[in-house]
């Protein structure tokens, strides 16, 4: 085998392409995992761990990628950033305000996606369409427009009662989700949501929010030979050596025929790969 890339772990980056390509990103290299379907490849932890945010070594990764510290102080590790609706800027008591201007206080969409079935999330604007395929999803519908990462967490709550927010990722593994009507099933849920819309239109101002009717669909297919039958996971913390024949590439996910492996949530470790 023939070693590809050493160094720090980071998520891997996405275009938007039929199938989706992928780039493992290690280090200063950038590795095309398409061209190695069907090959076997290595990925051994080397055993250290650097923070992604200010580089310091650590025992244990916190939040894919901090170390503890970091989880501690930084805005972008806070509670607030996986349930929106709970952001306290306005409060402010933000942990970094500056940080919040350029990343919260910005347009996001709300949208309906399917990975494993019909499911609710937002993203930044600038985040179309990679949060999608990071997430493994199939097909996906922008269903609303607004003013702030709050504002999208507020409306995705409203939305959280009549449809689910969760990805089943072992579902989203073992094969392709079966097209659904994204477009129908806004109808519906439009009909359900707009007393809530309405509410939050009349606190936060009537351009806090903007339904999107005619909303762009999204549809991705993945680089996949051979879904798993059943989901074994690889962890580096338990075992420093991921081998196998690669058979695909989903999500975050590398598919082996011995299991598969979350690459975001091995962000910073130090590795070497190999094909």
């Amino acid at each position: 085998m023939k070693t590809l890339a050493t160094g720090p772990l980071e998520k891997m980056r996405t275009t938007h392409q039929t199938p989706v390509e992928y780039h493992l990103r290690v280090g200063d290299e950038q590795v095309l995992v398409n061209d190695l379907l069907g090959q076997p490849i290595q990925l051994t932890f080397l055993g250290e761990i650097t923070c992604t945010h200010c580089g310091r070594k650590t025992k244990k990764s916190f939040n894919q990628g901090y170390c503890f510290p970091c989880l501690k102080k930084l805005a972008q590790c806070d509670s607030c950033i996986i349930s929106p609706e709970k952001c306290h800027y306005h409060e402010g008591t933000c942990r970094e305000p500056e940080w919040a201007d350029k990343y919260c206080m910005q347009e996001h969409f709300v949208y309906l996606a399917n990975s494993s079935g019909i499911k609710v999330g937002i993203t930044r604007g600038n985040q179309v369409p990679t949060r999608w395929m990071d997430q493994g999803a199939v097909q996906a519908l922008p269903i609303a427009r607004v003013t702030t990462r709050r504002m999208s967490g507020l409306v995705e709550v409203a939305l959280k009662k009549h449809v689910r927010d969760k990805t089943d990722w072992r579902a989203m593994l073992k094969g392709k989700a079966e097209t659904v009507d994204l477009g129908k099933k806004w109808q519906e849920l439009h009909d359900e949501v707009s007393d809530d819309v309405a509410q939050l239109q009349n606190e936060f101002g009537s351009d806090s929010i903007e339904l999107i009717d005619d909303g762009k669909h999204y549809e991705f297919e993945y680089p996949v030979l051979e879904h798993p039958g059943k989901v074994k996971t690889h962890n580096f913390d338990k075992e420093p050596l991921v081998e196998g024949t690669l058979n695909g590439i989903k999500g975050q996910y590398l598919i082996l025929d011995t299991g598969v492996l979350n690459v975001r949530k091995f962000t910073s470790y130090h590795v070497e790969v190999r094909a």
